[in-house]
């Protein structure tokens, strides 16, 4: 009786190990299946979405990746959950791989399209996009010069503590092909009134144009020293 007791108290325990067993196999396969899934869904996501929120699903993906990982140590068969997980795996760095190479040529299309340090400087002088390095002035005209001159005057003497001796440089180059503007269109009816307005404002360049860059230089030559 005894040995009949003690063998139905041994099967019950093997039945309970088994069912521990299998229960620890159904849910390691249910993350593998969660993981093969969430990568597979990556799939469906667009482009502009996926590099938009990358970090996000990196986190996931690491996440569920790990869980996968740490699963199959509880299968006993894991041939086929390894093959499945290394596919997905190869899948996926596939995905992430494209995504940073789109980011990295938008990342590499901003710079191109980015305005140079002279050219933002040119903007801010003269207005978006009116002048470049053709220094083409073709567009100032005795209806406008005295505002171009208002604008260029006033932005540097906003700036001038910031310019470079390089910068000055510049905007000296400017200032002379404005200038050799103004003759031009002085001959094509400059009324008094502005002309003596620019006057004006060409009295407060030169000053501010030989003190600012001699600054300029002197504060080049103290740091280059330090």
């Amino acid at each position: 009786m005894k040995n009949t007791k003690l063998a139905l108290g041994l099967a019950v325990i093997a039945i309970g190990f088994t069912s521990c067993k299998d229960e620890k196999a159904e849910q390691a396969e249910k993350k593998v299946d969660s993981y093969v899934m969430y990568v597979d869904s990556l799939g469906n996501v667009a482009a502009a979405d996926a590099e938009g929120n990358w970090e996000g699903i990196e986190a996931s993906y690491q996440l569920r990746a790990g869980e996968a990982e740490a699963a199959i140590a509880n299968m006993k068969d894991n041939v086929d959950a390894q093959a499945r997980l290394d596919a997905s795996r190869a899948k996926y760095e596939a995905l992430k791989a494209k995504v940073e190479a789109q980011q990295m040529a938008a990342q590499a299309a901003a710079v191109a399209t980015a305005p140079n340090s002279k050219q933002q400087m040119r903007n801010a002088l003269f207005g978006e996009g009116k002048m470049g390095e053709d220094m083409n002035f073709s567009w100032v005209n005795a209806a406008n010069i005295h505002n171009v001159y208002q604008q260029f005057i006033h932005t540097v003497e906003d700036n001038k503590d910031v310019y470079s001796r390089e910068d000055w440089d510049e905007i000296k180059l400017m200032y002379e092909a404005l200038d050799s503007r103004k003759n031009t269109v002085e001959k094509e009816g400059l009324s008094a009134e502005d002309n003596r307005k620019i006057s004006g404002l060409k009295v407060k360049f030169g000053p501010m144009y030989t003190l600012n860059r001699m600054g300029a230089k002197s504060g080049e030559m103290k740091r280059a020293k330090e």
